[in-house]
């Protein structure tokens, strides 16, 4: 397949964003283009049209979209509660899928996904842009190529101050709210938890069997809504069901354990809180450095800005020498390209649906555990045993799991 018939369902900030990028690439038709609100529509429609391309099919009822011959793949960039949904119809119409993030509502709609892609051989895709970072991938490099020796723990998170975003969900009509409203858990985990789940060789040899989490009390929003929406009373003392803090342990089937952090309610410069720790050296992102063992000045943390040079991913190289393009320094690029060319090749995807399943799943099970003062829950093996023996991926530079300096 040389070009991609691409529909896009979701037109807000996010999905509006991806199409402008996408727009740009010869090798791709946007066809279809979808969102519950109409303005948003038309927008997208505007768009395409001033940038010479063909009109799309615009609709506010993605079936119709689904029900098109000529779609070979969907792009879903909604509110999290629907991801699943949308994803599992696109699958069974027989499309390719690729998802923005977020965790699920529950555990029967993740089980639904993977069975629903089980039975129609459609690959369904999270579109986890953070495991195409740079340094991400500099410490996959490096992993695979035991620089840290055994890994023992992992530590990721989404800290990021989004009160103002949260809190005037109401006007800018963004789903984060409701989620604050009336759910306690990791509503947010992927951005760290799949990049360190490529590390950890989850789904292929290893998996997670377990996970506790606890949440702090929630105050951040109260008290900015206080400050700065005076006049929207239903919000002045509503009780956030989201702590402030939710602190997950995940324990791995090989002893390895991963800590992950929400904390986005409160004010704090933006991190992703990262932490890779082995036999033979730690990596931290809150500090840019490293220490590695034997190598390192005795018990002194180094500049990590070396290490990435040294251990580039050779993706990355290929990247700065074609030019870095689109958001979030030029990982979405790369991660929409490893999806449309998946589509093209007519393969399965780097971060693929197990992935997505487990990833998704941290969510309810984070709930759950809250729920419960912090008791342990057992972790659903989506690959029904297949994580301990799976055919390899396939061999290209985006591959998650081996590092390929082919042409």
């Amino acid at each position: 397949m040389s070009n991609v018939n691409l529909a896009i369902i979701g037109q807000g900030g996010r999905g509006f964003g991806l199409m402008r990028l996408i727009m740009e690439m010869e090798d791709v038709n946007i066809v279809g283009v979808c969102d519950v609100y109409q303005d948003r529509v038309d927008r997208a429609v505007t768009t395409l049209k001033e940038a010479g391309k063909p009109a799309p099919v615009a609709t506010q009822n993605y079936h119709e979209l689904l029900a098109l011959s000529n779609v070979d793949a969907v792009l879903i960039a909604t509110s999290w509660q629907t991801h699943m949904r949308i994803a599992i119809d696109s699958m069974k119409a027989g499309k390719y899928v690729a998802s923005e993030v977020g965790g699920a509502c529950s555990l029967d709609e993740v089980w639904e996904l993977v069975q629903t892609s089980r039975e129609t051989k459609m690959p369904c895709m999270m579109l986890e842009n953070c495991c195409y970072g740079r340094e991400e991938l500099a410490l996959l490099n490096m992993v695979k190529q035991n620089v840290f020796g055994e890994l023992i723990h992992t530590r990721c998170g989404y800290e990021h101050d989004l009160r103002e975003e949260v809190a005037k969900g109401h006007i800018n009509r963004h789903y984060r709210l409701d989620n604050y409203m009336h759910r306690n858990g990791d509503v947010y985990p992927t951005h760290g938890s799949v990049p360190m789940g490529k590390m950890l060789n989850i789904n292929r040899g290893n998996r997670f069997v377990s996970l506790t989490s606890m949440a702090s009390k929630s105050r951040g929003l109260n008290e900015w809504i206080k400050d700065n929406l005076p006049d929207v009373d239903y919000l002045q003392n509503y009780p956030f069901a989201l702590g402030d803090v939710v602190t997950t342990i995940v324990k791995c089937a090989h002893g390895e354990t991963l800590v992950m952090t929400h904390d986005t309610t409160l004010p704090r410069p933006y991190s992703r809180g990262g932490l890779v720790q082995g036999t033979k050296g730690i990596w931290m992102e809150e500090n840019y450095s490293i220490y590695l063992d034997g190598i390192s000045p005795e018990h002194k943390w180094e500049p990590f800005a070396p290490y990435l040079e040294k251990y580039e991913h050779p993706l990355w190289k290929w990247y700065q020498q074609e030019g870095i393009r689109g958001g979030h320094g030029g990982m979405d690029y790369l991660t929409l390209r490893a999806f449309l060319e998946s589509v093209q090749a007519q393969c399965d995807t780097p971060i693929d649906v197990y992935d997505f399943a487990v990833h998704a799943a941290l969510t309810p099970l984070s709930e759950q555990s809250v729920a419960l003062g912090g008791m342990p829950q057992a972790f659903p093996d989506f690959t029904n045993g297949a994580w301990l023996v799976r055919p390899a991926e396939r061999k290209w530079k985006y591959s998650l799991t081996e590092i390929w300096d082919g042409e």
